[in-house]
């Protein structure tokens, strides 16, 4: 539902994306509990749709609390330039979800099918619980081939795996670990840390992430980085949608865990022959904060990391800047990857072979926050640290 005080502008934009992606969706997909914003035969142009400035939404988990919020990042993504479609997404409810299991495949299954036009962008709306019961009704094979000839990139995380994983393991395409629309862009106080990354990581064809946390050892490797959201990934550990990947560099990321549940998750990715066929694991941050094991509280993430590392005989690094924390780096999951140490004890890892935006046909520092303390002379603060706490927990499995 569009808020009363949207200005007209504001509420011409909402409803022309609605218009542009077809209210005949909800009608072949079932009905969900919530109402969706009307329609109205206004409409954005139609020859942006075809270029590299389309952008569709799929909310494959959960459901947007705050319709408010919704509003917030639609209206962010449209300043940057995009056209967005299938609006309705960010409004529906059924049950936890964001929509019926049919309304919710329609989101990804009409690219598939030509029914819609492929878009330069499938957004995710938000992680929570939901994409796994998708997985058998989409066809991936031609999502993935209509993705690799447009140059798609989709962005996600969280329960999203389940979408980037499949994807990764039917076609072989990548994905992006990366904001989503609800999570990140609607955010009253976007961090400009993750839309800067968003920015320079979606139009950089040759990407770099330095590392600075010490590790425990040098390591050097060459393969595909993959992975994601360790919960998701365990679930789906012997399923035809986790990828076959020998020879990769795997990364993991979860919250909430405590240590021992976090060991019987790798325990049961290695026990189904994943992990040892890694060149090495690379872990994103746990946001582990205050969580301590309540049998025994030295034993740590560090006791978890040591025993799989022995167990899989796989090099384990850690710190990268990624997972349920608000300052996130965009950075792409089934590309090609080349990990090495630095000099001052951490590591990098450089990425090739993904799709990425024209920054030409959009106006993406629109997405990034203006300095809050400017008129007073202070000037923008810094950044929080990477371990800086999102206020999108919800989005933990």
């Amino acid at each position: 539902m569009l808020m009363n005080s949207m200005s007209n502008s504001r509420r011409q934009v909402l409803r022309a994306g609605l218009a542009a992606a077809g209210a005949g969706i909800l009608q072949a997909c079932g009905s969900s509990t919530t109402t969706v914003p009307k329609v109205t035969s206004t409409t954005q142009p139609n020859t942006a749709k075809t270029g590299d400035n389309l952008l569709r939404v799929f909310a494959s988990s959960g459901y947007g609390e705050s319709s408010s919020r919704s509003d917030l990042g639609l209206q962010r993504l449209y300043n940057a330039g995009f056209v967005v479609t299938n609006q309705q997404a960010c409004f529906r409810r059924y049950q936890r979800f964001a929509g019926s299991d049919l309304e919710r495949i329609a989101d990804l299954q009409d690219v598939a099918s030509g029914r819609v036009a492929t878009p330069k962008v499938l957004m995710g709306f938000r992680g929570g619980y939901g994409a796994m019961r998708l997985l058998p009704h989409i066809d991936w094979v031609n999502l993935g081939n209509r993705m690799r000839e447009k140059g798609t990139l989709l962005y996600g995380f969280s329960d999203v795996t389940a979408i980037q994983l499949a994807l990764l393991a039917k076609s072989g395409v990548p994905s992006f670990a990366g904001p989503m629309l609800y999570s990140e862009f609607a955010k009253p106080q976007p961090s400009t840390y993750t839309l800067q990354s968003f920015v320079d990581n979606s139009t950089n064809p040759n990407m770099m992430v330095s590392v600075s946390d010490i590790q425990s050892r040098e390591v050097s490797a060459d393969g595909l980085f993959w992975g994601g959201n360790l919960s998701v990934l365990s679930a789906l550990a012997g399923s035809p949608y986790m990828p076959n990947i020998d020879g990769g560099i795997l990364f993991l990321e979860d919250v909430g865990e405590q240590p021992y549940r976090i060991e019987r998750m790798l325990q049961t990715l290695y026990l189904a022959g994943v992990l040892g066929r890694q060149k090495a694991i690379v872990l994103g941050n746990f946001r582990m904060g205050s969580v301590r094991d309540v049998y025994d509280a030295s034993y740590t993430l560090n006791s978890v990391i040591q025993t799989v590392s022995r167990v899989a005989k796989v090099p384990v690094l850690t710190g990268f800047p990624f997972g349920h924390i608000t300052n996130k780096t965009t950075f792409p999951l089934g590309a090609h990857a080349q990990l090495r140490p630095s000099s001052n004890g951490g590591y990098q890892v450089r990425f090739s072979d993904y799709p990425v935006l024209s920054a030409n046909s959009l106006n993406l520092n629109t997405l990034l926050p203006q300095p809050a303390f400017l008129d007073s002379g202070l000037g923008d603060r810094a950044p929080v640290g990477s371990d800086a706490i999102s206020d999108d927990s919800g989005d933990a499995e």
